[in-house]
């Protein structure tokens, strides 16, 4: 894949304990600092009950969408955790124990006297086909197949499963981004802004207010894989806000 080309992702949190609130997600700031790093543009996230036919209706979406699909969550040792079937569903394979998933699971619970049991032996079930994402934190893998990554759910061991993902993922050109502070309201900048997004279509521009101490502030946030766009876009963004200013009467933040 050449390095010039753009990599899309997709990324599906699974749980109903996200969607009830009980649980409040961390994994997709997590995916979408691991995706940027990369190069990779994340440009759609989902989140899904446990719900098997959700599961499969999704993840059927997502990986025709884009080029990598990443999911969070399912993959543990009780009933209520069917991202693998779904998973294997999806792709229309068996759901058998993996045989080297099996061989990291007992080990690990040899170390620390855990019992194999029925349950835990659910966490080595692998569609067949896939190829396993280790996990240093505790053993149960995830899975890779198509262009589909079964992560876990906790974050530490999601984090851990990405940092094994990452050198066989290619990334796309890499994003670069600007901020310009803006001492005055979005209401004041939305039309010079868009004037501005019109004439520099391959720079998004991104508009967030921000309260100051005694006043309300906007930043502008620009991002692009061209350097010399990118900056020529942010100076006249620069000469925009300072514009504001001006007619505010008022002495600008500093510029980022």
């Amino acid at each position: 894949m050449s390095s010039q080309a753009r990599v899309t992702a997709g990324l599906l949190v699974i749980g109903d304990e996200i969607l009830s609130g009980r649980t409040k997600d961390v994994n997709i700031g997590a995916v979408a600092d691991f995706c940027t790093d990369l190069g990779i543009d994340l440009t759609e996230v989902r989140v899904v009950s446990d719900v098997e036919e959700s599961i499969v209706e999704a993840v059927n979406a997502l990986r025709q969408r884009y080029t990598y699909v990443f999911t969070t969550g399912g993959i543990g040792p009780t009933h209520d955790d069917i991202t693998a079937d779904a998973i294997a569903k999806a792709f229309g394979v068996a759901l058998p124990i993996n045989p080297q998933a099996r061989a990291m699971l007992e080990a690990r619970w040899a170390q620390t006297g855990t019992e194999v049991n029925e349950a835990r032996l659910r966490m080595a079930r692998i569609p067949e086909g896939a190829d396993l994402i280790v996990n240093s934190v505790s053993a149960a893998p995830g899975f890779r197949i198509g262009n589909v990554h079964v992560m876990a759910g906790v974050p530490v061991i999601m984090r851990a499963m990405l940092e094994a993902l990452a050198p066989k993922l290619e990334g796309g050109k890499k994003v670069l981004s600007k901020t310009v502070k803006a001492a005055v309201g979005e209401g004041t900048l939305g039309g010079p802004l868009g004037a501005l997004q019109a004439e520099y279509p391959d720079v998004k521009m991104g508009s967030y207010p921000q309260m100051g101490k005694d006043r309300v502030m906007t930043e502008l946030v620009l991002r692009s894989s061209d350097e010399a766009r990118l900056n020529e876009a942010t100076e006249k963004v620069r000469a925009m806000v300072l514009d504001a200013h001006e007619k505010a009467g008022i002495a600008p933040p500093d510029a980022e």
